[in-house]
């Protein structure tokens, strides 16, 4: 197990993610904040889902998980349709609009990646995301499992997390 200096030296990094963090919402449209950004990620990788279900892999409450919700949705970038299993809940969906704003969303997010970890190797990128897939996992993020790693496709048609 790692000493106590080894975690002290982990948590100042964390901490430090957040500027990360914070460099990526700069680069997102001023009609897409950060909270739509993760909405519109997570059904691009998921598929169509019910509120509760994004609610749970945004970790956040029901009522900020409906305002990210009503805020997509009145962009056309969602649909909401009645869930054919239960006439109360609704299963949300992307909109080709939607997909567009993904794609979007990608680029930028890939082009700022790309830029500033220019001077990393593949190897080294591909650890980071395996070591940040582990460290989320032990955590509970339902998130991080499974990890799938893209196969190689074109700048145009890569998809990366915008926020989540």
């Amino acid at each position: 197990m790692a000493e106590r200096t080894q975690f002290e030296e982990l948590a100042r990094q964390l901490s430090a993610v957040g500027a990360v963090k914070r460099d990526m919402g700069r680069i997102l449209p001023p009609d897409c904040p950060a909270g739509s950004a993760a909405v519109l990620t997570l059904l691009g990788r998921h598929g169509d889902m019910r509120m509760s279900k994004l609610a749970e892999l945004l970790a956040v409450d029901m009522s900020v998980t409906s305002r990210h919700v009503a805020h997509v949705a009145a962009r056309g970038w969602i649909e909401r349709h009645p869930d054919p299993a239960d006439k109360r809940s609704r299963i949300l969906r992307l909109t080709p609009a939607g997909l567009d704003r993904l794609d979007e969303l990608s680029r930028r997010t890939t082009h700022l990646l790309a830029e500033r970890l220019a001077d990393w190797t593949d190897e080294d990128v591909g650890e980071l995301i395996r070591l940040m897939t582990r460290l989320r996992a032990s955590f509970g993020d339902c998130r991080s499992a499974p990890l799938r790693l893209p196969a190689p496709v074109s700048e145009e048609t890569t998809r990366t997390p915008a926020s989540t």
